[in-house]
């Protein structure tokens, strides 16, 4: 692969040194030098001293990512064969455990490879890329997973801005294709998915540790609202600990026949859930007028959303959604709160919580606090990477 040498400015060159895996867009003052995505890039202080060897690719986080900070190693198919390996060594006790068979091999940047995800469905493996650069790179990942024991089929997502259309395209690869859905396990609890149908495959592995937690320690006997349920994951688990009834609402039409399914396939009686095709927003206005109560809420909203009605931005809107989640939610009741905004750590998070507690009047603990799951590796030194905050709130009055 063609490697060019790139000077970035001191702060970038610093920052990069100490661990940062981005290589930030303002660290050239001309974008140009920086070559075709995919373009290898011999990163220099301005005094010309090597700092790392990285890729041209455009995404939201940067202009590309470190691969190395030692000046002697290639960048080649067995380096991504390496970097696949021990990805998939570190994660040895989830490939051993029969109860969990949905999770991630390898995590971007914090394996060591930004720009690219790995995720694992009962045997079934499925590369996400986030920009065209990894993605010219493909080759080098596919010959290394024909090297991998136990993988029946490979799956791709691209998931970039291609000439101004963005890319949400999904292909089989390699493999054996296996019919969808296909079920996987999570802590014991089964999942449909489907590997080929958009940019989701009907569960985020993200949330893996949230869901256990609402079925071992949250769920029982209570009443639960799922908002922005997608295929109702959080309400199956919400079921199977013990619930009293679950509602789940999402404003997609194919959430019905997905959530259904999802209940299923646990040998859970669909029709003795509420499952709602609605606006979040209206529900709560619903809820209010009926005089709903909740005993357990989950919210968990994408970070960016837009409707007919409005537009929401978890960084401006997530205090006032909580706000309306309060005015349903029953004294000593328990809000699931979560975002996977990477815009802002968990301290201004805590933020949104106590600013919606206080504008309701309410008292409030925090139960339990939860970030990436262990299969979701992350590098010390890039925040933004450790995206998921979730707090478990008890709303005391």
């Amino acid at each position: 692969m063609k490697t060019i040498s790139v000077r970035v400015n001191a702060e970038a060159a610093g920052a990069i040194r100490a661990g940062q895996p981005v290589i930030p867009k303002d660290s050239v003052r001309d974008m140009s030098v920086f070559g075709a995505e995919g373009t290898l890039l011999r990163l220099e202080d301005p005094n010309g001293k090597y700092v790392a060897t990285g890729y041209h690719g455009q995404q939201n986080k940067g202009a590309g990512w470190v691969l190395s900070r030692n000046e002697r190693e290639t960048i080649d198919r067995e380096f991504f064969s390496r970097k696949i390996r021990e990805a998939a060594d570190r994660r040895n006790p989830f490939f051993e455990n029969p109860d969990t068979t949905a999770f991630r091999v390898f995590n971007g940047e914090g394996d060591g490879i930004g720009g690219m995800t790995i995720d694992h469905y009962e045997g079934h493996w499925m590369v996400s890329w986030y920009s065209e650069g990894i993605y010219s790179m493909r080759q080098y990942v596919y010959e290394s997973l024909k090297e991998m024991p136990g993988v029946l089929s490979v799956h791709e997502k691209k998931r970039f801005d291609l000439k101004g259309r963005y890319m949400e395209q999904d292909d089989f690869v390699s493999g054996k294709q296996p019919e969808f859905p296909l079920i996987v396990k999570e802590n014991g609890m089964n999942f449909a998915v489907d590997l080929n149908d958009g940019a989701m495959t009907g569960i985020f592995l993200d949330q893996r540790d949230v869901r256990k937690a609402i079925r071992d320690e949250y769920a029982e006997g209570r009443s639960v609202l799922n908002t922005f349920s997608y295929t109702g994951a959080f309400s199956v688990a919400a079921a199977i600990g013990g619930a009293s009834g679950t509602v789940s609402v999402d404003l997609a039409k194919r959430s019905l026949p997905k959530t259904i399914e999802q209940f299923a396939v646990n040998g859970i009686d669909y029709e003795a859930q509420d499952i709602v095709v609605m606006d979040v927003f209206d529900y709560f206005r619903y809820a209010r007028r009926k005089e709903l109560e909740f005993d357990l809420v989950v919210l968990d909203p994408p970070s960016f959303a837009r409707s007919k009605k409005r537009t929401f931005s978890a960084a401006k809107d997530y205090a006032n959604l909580l706000e309306d989640v309060l005015a349903i939610t029953a004294k000593g009741g328990i809000v699931v709160a979560s975002t996977n905004h990477a815009g802002f750590g968990m301290k201004k998070f805590r933020t949104f919580i106590d600013k919606a507690f206080q504008a309701s009047g309410r008292k409030y603990r925090i139960l339990k606090e939860y970030r990436l799951p262990e299969d979701f590796r992350t590098p010390r030194n890039s925040p933004e990477s450790d995206y998921l905050k979730v707090a478990v709130i008890k709303a005391d009055s």
